[in-house]
């Protein structure tokens, strides 16, 4: 899936907003999808970005640490969910906001310039809002039919195309994709692609 990402972000390079280099690959943790997260990320490719949602876990910290140390053996890029205490302990590269905490994009990229900040977006005026409120990129979801509880119904290829065209800066694409069906993607402008568990064996 690495190389159909880095064909999509190419692609989508120079568009309208974009503010800076951003990794074309995501892969978000989850506690119960990829239990094993440092697993996976020791499979990534240079250059992707390793989601960590801790979801409050009592060990976020210690497995923070770990997959920070994996990060910088293989060139990747740590974001951490929602949580912009643990991502500055950690010295990692920036955080993800879940969709309603993406107003607080701005007042975290002035404190730390260098920061990566995502923001999760679940229609298309959440990605514009994420944007506007100074978000590198939102993560818009669910484009395909995913098995996460929390997925919506997807929209497909057709309208997440219409809302990258409209949202005004980088979008990412989550939601049931894998290497087959990312190619399904390749207009639709995406900056690059975010998976779980696309990267299981």
């Amino acid at each position: 899936m690495a190389r159909t990402a880095q064909f999509l972000g190419r692609r989508a390079d120079g568009r309208k907003g974009a503010k800076r280099a951003l990794p074309r690959l995501l892969f978000f943790t989850d506690p119960i999808r990829t239990p094993e997260p440092e697993a996976m990320a020791r499979r990534l490719p240079r250059g992707a970005a390793v989601v960590f949602r801790a979801f409050g876990a009592l060990d976020a910290e210690s497995r923070g640490r770990r997959l920070k140390a994996i990060a910088r053996a293989r060139g990747l890029i740590l974001l951490i969910g929602a949580d912009a205490d643990l991502a500055q302990r950690l010295g990692a590269d920036g955080v993800h906001l879940p969709e309603r905490l993406a107003h607080r994009a701005r007042r975290l990229k002035a404190a730390h310039p260098r920061w990566i900040v995502t923001a999760a977006a679940h229609s298309p005026a959440a990605a514009r809002r994420a944007l506007t409120a100074g978000a590198d990129a939102a993560v818009v979801s669910t484009v395909f039919a995913s098995r996460s509880a929390s997925a919506g119904a997807p929209m497909g290829p057709i309208r997440l195309a219409i809302l990258v065209r409209r949202a005004g800066g980088p979008i990412y694409g989550l939601g049931g994709i894998d290497n087959k069906k990312a190619r399904l993607l390749k207009d639709a402008g995406l900056v690059g692609v975010a998976a779980v568990d696309a990267f299981r064996t």
